[in-house]
């Protein structure tokens, strides 16, 4: 995921990224069941003991991967109005997703998240980060009148990137800019219908 924040420093900081960094790597090249924690050592030129005594198993480097790709995440733009700033949210998405080590690497967190309650809850940290840092767009969306008032910011952002994910995880179908933006389009347009927004019937 492209940069936004900066590391801490020290010798810490540096073996952990040069750790994660060769785990990805290791991922695209040789997927989850093949993922080797004495040959991601060796790809971060750091010692065996060093990684087994900090990370334990593939699924908890795995699980720590996520949280870096969470922490690294770029922030949100601020386009001023509801169909710019979901767009600039979907290509973004698309971007990462159409990323040729990206891609891969996104689809091997997410088979270990199936299999490995550390992985499942890394993702869910990881969803939940990206999907709070999008919803401001949407509540000034609806503070401008651009929404219904009770509509669900968070459900909003993630049907923007669930038809993306879902050609990610299911279809194998290209993740284009012109997929990204009928995304955003659709989730727009239901979020303008009232589809996302609670009832009276709803409200405790």
């Amino acid at each position: 995921m492209p940069v936004g924040a900066t590391r801490p420093g020290g010798r810490t900081a540096r073996v952990r990224a040069a750790v994660l960094r060769a785990a990805g790597d290791a991922l695209v090249d040789h997927g989850l069941d093949r993922l080797d924690l004495a040959d991601v050592a060796r790809r971060a030129e750091v010692g065996k003991t060093t990684v087994y005594r900090r990370w334990g198993t593939v699924t908890g480097l795995v699980a720590d991967l996520l949280a870096d790709m969470a922490e690294q995440s770029l922030p949100r733009t601020d386009n001023g109005s509801l169909i710019e700033d979901l767009r600039a949210n979907a290509r973004l998405v698309q971007r990462t997703l159409a990323d040729p080590r990206q891609g891969p690497l996104f689809r091997a967190v997410i088979v270990a998240a199936t299999c490995d309650s550390r992985a499942a809850e890394a993702l869910h940290h990881f969803y939940a980060v990206r999907i709070a840092e999008w919803t401001p767009c949407v509540e000034q969306a609806i503070r401008r009148g651009e929404l219904p008032p009770a509509t669900d910011a968070a459900e909003v952002i993630r049907a923007v990137s669930a038809p993306l994910y879902y050609r990610l995880l299911v279809t194998g179908d290209p993740i284009d800019i012109a997929t990204a933006d009928r995304a955003a389009e659709a989730a727009a347009a239901a979020a303008r219908a009232g589809v996302y927004a609670s009832s009276v019937g709803d409200v405790p």
